[in-house]
This record gives C-alpha cells, sequence and structure tokens, in this order.
C-alpha cells in the first residue's frame, strides 16, 4: 500500500527533508507547497501578468497556490502540518483546517511552546508530533504495524 503524504508549513527549516529521509524504505510518497518563497509569492505575476498593486500582486499568488495546495491535500491519504518556531504560518493552519474539513487524517509538528495557541488546530488532528522523526515512526507504524526500535 502506497501512502500518499502532503506536507505542508513552514518552508526555514530541514523537516521535510528530515522526514523524506527517514521515509526512503517505506512505500510512501511525497507531495507539498512550492517551497521557493520567491516563485510561491510571484507564481500568480509570473503566470498571469504584472500588478501596480502589492495587494493584487499577493492576491493572484495565493489564489493559483491554493490550486496546488487544495489539490495536494485532496489527493493525500495523510497531511502533515508543520508549524515552525519563527515565523506565523497562517498558510498552515488553513491546511491544517482544510484537511481535517476532508477527514484527512492530519498529523501536526508543532513546539511544545506553541501548544496553548495551536490547541483548536491540534484537537483536529490524530497526532501531535514535535519531531520530524516521530513523524517517520507514525508512517511506519501506519504501514507496517512495526514500532521503532
Amino acid at each position: 500500500m502506497t501512502l500518499n503524504v502532503y506536507l505542508s508549513g513552514e518552508i526555514h527549516t530541514d523537516w521535510r527533508e528530515r522526514i523524506t529521509a527517514g521515509s526512503e524504505d517505506l512505500d510512501v510518497e511525497f507531495s507539498g507547497p512550492v517551497t521557493d518563497h520567491a516563485a510561491s509569492d510571484d507564481c500568480g505575476v509570473a503566470i498571469l501578468g504584472a500588478e501596480d498593486r502589492k495587494f493584487w500582486h499577493d492576491h493572484k499568488g495565493a489564489k493559483l497556490n491554493a490550486i496546488r495546495t487544495r489539490n495536494g491535500i485532496e489527493m493525500a491519504d495523510i497531511v502533515v502540518v508543520r508549524f515552525g518556531e519563527k515565523y506565523k504560518q497562517w498558510n498552515a493552519a488553513f491546511d491544517a483546517g482544510y484537511a481535517a474539513a476532508l477527514g484527512k487524517p492530519l498529523i501536526v509538528l508543532s513546539m511544545p511552546d506553541h501548544q496553548h495557541a495551536l490547541k483548536e488546530v491540534h484537537a483536529a488532528a490524530l497526532v501531535v508530533a514535535e519531531e520530524p522523526e516521530q513523524v517517520v515512526d507514525v508512517l511506519r507504524y501506519t504501514l507496517t504495524g512495526r514500532l521503532p526500535g
């Protein structure tokens, strides 16, 4: 059984690489948003034309990215959403809510310091993890029934 896993959330740390590297022996296919910040921000104007106002520049990019994000979440078997330390990921909160609304199994990856701020997001998740390696262990257990170690 191949699991399709969508990796959403912050783009400033190596959490995606840690999960994909740890899952090399598992039958998992990963997808996610465009993680090149400039490309993600500018995709709308690059494809649909320039805008004089920043609001419309951002609006075009957000709408175009929403197509990719919604499609990826809808096709996923499991959605992992990472809330990082340094930046506020409002899009990650949307992705978590969208996945939960679709009934997708949701794994939230966040730090203990954010437990209160993310309590509603955590309530929607089936798993709340603190480290990418815990996500790998969840995927391994899901696919094989094996515990870590």
